[in-house]
């Protein structure tokens, strides 16, 4: 079994010692229960990742030992998905499961047919959930690269990343293409992958009509319809198998 991953913050990984406290030292010394001698993994969730041995252990605080650091190039193609807000719950699932299948980066997105609506304080608070889901998910992944998730966008936004991509894809059941047989990027350069997963009630004519004009491609996951929360798992699969990421 691969070791656990704790997080800690950027440039603490230059250090050969390094003191997990917070959160994350209580996580490994009271929830873990790590002891001296142990091995974990140390990853600052920009890429770095550093194999450590526990040196010391106190109440909610760990020493580790650095044995030896690595840093890992970011994934290309980069995929960011789109997530239309699910109801209730089932946006911090959308994100946990995207996170550990391996997405780089997840846009909450207010579409026209979204029940869910993020305001004032409550985006503050939805937002906040999110971010924190794919922490969890990235350290449970074993992920060193923490996906981003972005501000709450809107329609026009939306249309802005898609233009901006490499390849921008919509999935939506009446396309005439599969996804699994689109073309994709390979990865070279800064190629990267837009996909928009809309509302449980569809995308309006509207959007459509603008993802249309910026040049994103429709398609089709195949024959049945999938719940907004678990769309972007499955089209993840295909794109980093069809791509090489997987």
């Amino acid at each position: 079994m691969t070791p656990p991953v704790f997080l800690t913050e950027p440039g603490e990984l230059d250090h050969d010692s390094v003191v997990l406290t917070g959160g994350e030292g209580r996580h490994a010394a009271t929830v873990r229960r790590l002891a001296v001698g142990e091995v974990a993994d140390l990853a600052d969730g920009e890429g770095t990742r550093a194999r450590c041995v526990v040196s010391q252990v106190g109440k909610d605080v760990v020493t580790f030992a650095v044995r030896e650091r690595r840093t890992e190039p970011p994934p290309s193609p980069r995929l960011t998905v789109v997530q239309a807000l699910p109801k209730s719950e089932r946006g911090e699932l959308a994100v946990e499961v995207m996170t550990e299948a391996g997405v780089d980066g997840i846009v909450p997105w207010a579409a026209d047919r979204c029940v869910t609506k993020w305001k004032a304080e409550r985006a503050t608070k939805s937002l906040a959930k999110w971010r924190a889901t794919a922490r969890e998910a990235a350290k449970q992944a074993r992920r060193s690269r923490l996906p981003e998730v972005s501000e709450l966008a809107s329609g026009a936004d939306v249309a802005a990343l898609l233009a901006k991509a490499t390849l921008g894809l919509v999935l939506h059941e009446s396309a005439a293409e599969p996804l699994s047989r689109l073309p994709v990027p390979r990865g070279e350069g800064d190629d990267s992958i837009v996909l928009v997963v809309g509302p449980e009630g569809g995308l309006s004519d509207d959007e459509l009509a603008a993802f249309d004009a910026v040049g994103a491609r429709r398609a089709r996951l195949g024959p049945t319809v999938l719940r907004t929360s678990t769309a972007g798992l499955a089209a993840l699969a295909v794109v980093q198998a069809r791509c090489g990421r997987w």
